[in-house]
């Protein structure tokens, strides 16, 4: 058995494929954001469409996402964080890193997306985009006249640098 594309080990059809395929609603925000990048690997883009929230619809470019669907490779999905979005909620946020692969090599789209629930149905109202995680040093930068952190005692600029 093969996991879903959205990253559970389950089935596609026991796993988003029950959202995707049938009038089934994903109870949550988090089911939902991870019921639309499946849609996303399998180009299936009046899921997408569907699962806009009506007041953002107009927003969503359907060729513009049909291509970036079609020209990808989805390489999988990490859910970062989530913020409300549970079966009682009527608002959320996930934050996610879709990672992909085009003509252009691979890629890592990060996005904080909103959500929110209309008569027991979850929709997307919109995302911001994130920017790459700033790396931070685990240890302090070694500069060019300190000491080498090899233990030479020879300055740094003239051992290991």
């Amino acid at each position: 058995m093969a996991g879903c594309p959205c990253g559970f080990e389950r089935d596609y059809s026991a796993c988003c494929g029950r959202y995707i395929e049938s009038d089934q609603t994903a109870p949550t925000a988090e089911a939902l954001m991870r019921s639309r990048y499946t849609a996303y690997t399998r180009a299936d883009i009046d899921y997408i469409t569907e699962t806009h929230d009506p007041s953002t619809r107009d927003q969503h470019d359907e060729e513009q996402a049909r291509a970036w669907a079609e020209g990808s490779d989805w390489l999988g999905l990490e859910i970062r964080s989530t913020e409300a979005g549970g079966a009682d909620d009527d608002t959320g946020k996930v934050e996610f890193i879709a990672r992909f692969r085009n003509d252009d090599g691979e890629h890592e789209h990060r996005e904080r997306s909103t959500f929110r629930k209309h008569d027991g149905t979850w929709y997307f109202i919109g995302g911001d985009v994130l920017g790459p995680q700033q790396v931070r040093r685990a240890a302090p930068k070694v500069g060019r006249n300190d000491p080498c952190p090899c233990g030479s005692g020879k300055k740094y600029k003239k051992c290991c640098a």
